[in-house]
Order: C-alpha cells, then structure tokens, then sequence
C-alpha cells in the first residue's frame, strides 16, 4: 500500500520512484511501509508548519510565538512560571529565554522574578499581547475548521491517539538507545 494521495495536487508523499525501488531492493515490504509513513509524517509535518507559518505571519509571528501567547492567554492573566513554558513547548531553557524577550521587546509579555523564590521567572500578556493572540486564535478557528473539514470528530481524536502512539514510539526507541551507550 502506497501513502500516496491521488487527490492532493501536491503528488506523492514519498520520495522519488528510484529511492523506493532501491529500498525495496534491500528491505522487506513490511520496513519500506515503516519508513514511507515516516517520509509522509515528516511531509505532511513541513507543509502545515509552513501553511501554519504563513498564518501566523501578521499576528503572532511564529508557532514558538502563538503557543507562548496562548499559554498565557489560557491562565487569564495570572502569572506563569517560565518553566511551564518551557515543559509547554518541549524546548530549552535558553530558546523560551530568547523567545520571552523577543515578546518582551515588542510589548507583548511581561517577565518578572518571582518574589518567593528569586530563581524563578514569571510571565503575563500585555493588553496587546492579549489583543495579538485573540485576533490570532479567530482567525485560525475558521481557519482550522476549514482545513481539517474533511475529519469528524471521532477521526480528529483517533488520529491524535495514532500520533501519541508513533510519538511514544519513537521515545521508547530512544531512551531504549540512550541506555545501551
């Protein structure tokens, strides 16, 4: 079974017809479909990153961006900790860092210490960062509605439980890796 879409002017999901025929030469059937849904995760991920980057352009910027802004948005304007920012967004300290003064910059967030305990940094939404992000969420909730139209309600909540599968997947493969070394 190919993972191809005949109906997406957009082609195949896979690679080329020579990189299939040379894997198929090597690995059974059974492998080549393991790594074509890999080539088609990976694509289907850079071409709604990049639909979802040109949204995100004229609001809130980037992806980083919009999900920091709706963090804060969703705790109503109390305070939170940089590092349930960074546990949010699955990413370094030093890249929220980055991310936190570039939306202090453009007076978007605010960052405090916290007076319990000086280690800490807290953070809210500005009035403009609340205006940034709600004009940002309306205009994707239609958006996102029209682009995933063609999945009921049960597929959507399916299909986020196949993701966490593969996800999880992929972890357990890693951490099995990382601890044979």
């Amino acid at each position: 079974m190919s993972l191809k879409n005949p109906d997406s002017p957009h082609g195949p999901v896979f690679p080329p017809q020579y990189l299939r025929q040379a894997y198929l030469e090597r690995f059974p059937p059974e492998a080549f479909q393991r790594v074509e849904t890999v080539f088609a995760l990976r694509s289907a991920t850079q071409q709604i990153t990049n639909v979802l980057n040109e949204w995100l352009e004229g609001t809130a910027g980037s992806q980083a961006r919009f999900q920091t802004l709706a963090l804060l948005w969703g705790a109503g304007g109390r305070l939170v900790p940089h590092q349930d920012i960074i546990a949010a967004l699955q990413v370094k300290r030093a890249t929220v860092s980055a991310l936190m003064y570039s939306l202090e910059q453009d007076g978007l967030v605010q960052s405090a210490g916290d007076p319990q305990d000086r280690r800490r940094l807290l953070a809210k939404l500005t009035e403009k960062g609340r205006e940034v992000i709600t004009r940002a969420m309306e205009m994707n909730a239609g958006r996102l509605k029209n682009a995933l139209a063609g999945l009921s309600t049960d597929e959507l909540v399916l299909f986020q439980s196949l993701l966490a599968r593969v996800r999880d997947g992929f972890l357990q493969q890693a951490a099995a890796e990382n601890a044979g070394h």
